[in-house]
């Protein structure tokens, strides 16, 4: 455990998820060439990455089973290969806009094999306080892949075209399945992790005693509350929205990704460190990376006229933060879950960004359809991704987000409840913890 093997392995299952998260956010920084390529509407183009969200996430809870079942680098495996597949379909994709979402939902297949194989992959090697912080670090190194797409491959589409862009990214996912093949196992004495779902009945009920956890759904919608507006703006609607809203240049769009990656970099270990300091805490953390995001935002909306760039700046930095965020619910599953259901628990969780992203993403795309229509009614001229379109589109995210922040209280104190019944844990309010601190210093001064 947490030896130099344990770092090799983890090292080459991060590259795996390096390069599914390349695939993953390729057609963010694709999008306006998408909508001229295939000649579709705002709605439309959302469908594109919205059917790969919905795949994503719907193939969640079967992938936990599965990995339970098979382990981790079968999966890991398989959905390199899906990947690879789905982009080569993309990049030789005829006009009509089928055959590209028949790729990009191979590309939500083989994404979702890959990240909680990973993350399940972490407790068969590592132990103590460093596997919160691993977990951290998975995350956010995992999104490069972010950065790839951002700054290289964003050079090749606007270089050499839209098929020769998606060959290479297939081509780099060939090589994550061939260093996941020598470079992986399972344990460290190379047996597959024992499991006790060994037939998809045990499965089943592995995955209802998982749902009804308090702890599993608190995960959910930290999830849910912390991932999804980020991922709403790298994977389709942050370039149209920088270039066609604030008046950016390709290059300064694909920059600004690069920041987003980099704040979630910095903010990772940090909060990796907090949830291994503060353990009761971390419905406080997220309510606080959540609150964080809604006043910029906020901000950002409001702003008369068209926002300054630095504006954009401070908002990418806020959103990266939400992505290692969003790792602190799979930490609520590893905690309120027994090893054999932690890929089901995994599962469970992981649906809660990618349903709130598809749900914002679509949205968002019909609202900046309605208004174009409405702007066009009126006698002006098409103007789709107008910043005062994007004004009003982008409130969607209050609604979705507000859903998931009454989830995760409700179940916050169900969870907080159990502790106490079971083990005689209470957690105070933050504000009563706070208190008590102070008191406490005040009355050891002299």
């Amino acid at each position: 455990m947490n030896s130099s093997r344990a770092w090799l392995v983890w090292g080459a299952a991060v590259f795996a998820y390096i390069s599914a998260v390349l695939q993953r956010s390729s057609l963010g920084v694709a999008g306006v060439e998408a909508r001229g390529l295939f000649d579709v509407s705002a709605s439309t183009l959302s469908t594109l990455a919205v059917v790969q969200l919905i795949v994503y996430a719907g193939l969640q809870i079967p992938v936990g089973v599965m990995l339970d079942k098979v382990g981790p680098k079968a999966l890991i495996v398989t959905g390199g290969v899906l990947l690879a597949a789905g982009q080569l379909v993309v990049a030789f994709a005829p006009p009509a806009i089928g055959m590209a979402i028949v790729g990009r939902m191979l590309v939500g297949a083989g994404d979702a094999m890959t990240f909680i194989s990973v993350i399940r992959l972490l407790p068969s090697w590592f132990r103590g306080p460093i596997l919160p912080q691993v977990s951290q670090w998975t995350g956010n190194i995992g999104q490069f892949g972010q950065i790839l797409s951002a700054v290289p491959l964003s050079i090749v589409l606007h270089g050499a075209g839209w098929s020769p862009a998606f060959v290479s990214a297939a081509a780099l996912s060939v090589v994550a399945v061939v260093v996941v093949v020598v470079l992986v196992s399972e344990s460290p004495d190379g047996a597959a992790a024992p499991t006790t779902a060994t037939t998809w009945a045990a499965a089943g009920r592995q995955l209802v005693d998982s749902a009804r956890r308090p702890g599993t759904r608190l995960g959910f919608w930290s999830h849910f509350v912390t991932q999804s507006s980020g991922t709403v703006f790298s994977l389709l609607w942050g370039v149209p929205f920088l270039v066609g809203g604030l008046g950016l240049s390709s290059g300064e769009a694909s920059g600004l990704l690069a920041v987003l990656v980099a704040s979630g970099v910095v903010a990772g270990p940090i909060l990796g460190l907090l949830v291994a300091r503060f353990p009761l805490r971390r419905s406080n953390l997220v309510l606080g990376i959540v609150a964080a995001m809604g006043v910029v935002w906020a901000v950002v909306l409001a702003w008369p006229g068209t926002p300054p760039p630095w504006i954009a700046v401070v908002l990418v930095i806020v959103l990266g933060v939400g992505g290692p965020g969003s790792i602190i619910g799979f930490d609520f599953a590893r905690s309120f879950n027994p090893l054999r259901s932690l890929g089901v628990a995994n599962g469970i969780v992981n649906v809660g960004g990618f349903l709130a992203s598809f749900v914002m993403m679509f949205l968002i795309g019909v609202v900046l359809d309605r208004l174009d229509a409405a702007r066009v009614a009126s006698g002006a001229a098409s103007d789709v991704f107008a910043f005062e379109s994007f004004r009003v589109a982008f409130l969607v995210q209050y609604v979705v987000v507000g859903a998931g922040v009454i989830g995760l209280v409700v179940e916050r104190r169900r969870t907080r409840s159990g502790l106490h019944r079971e083990e005689g844990i209470e957690v105070a309010p933050i504000w009563v913890a706070v208190m008590r601190r102070w008191r406490t210093r005040r009355g050891r001064r002299p």
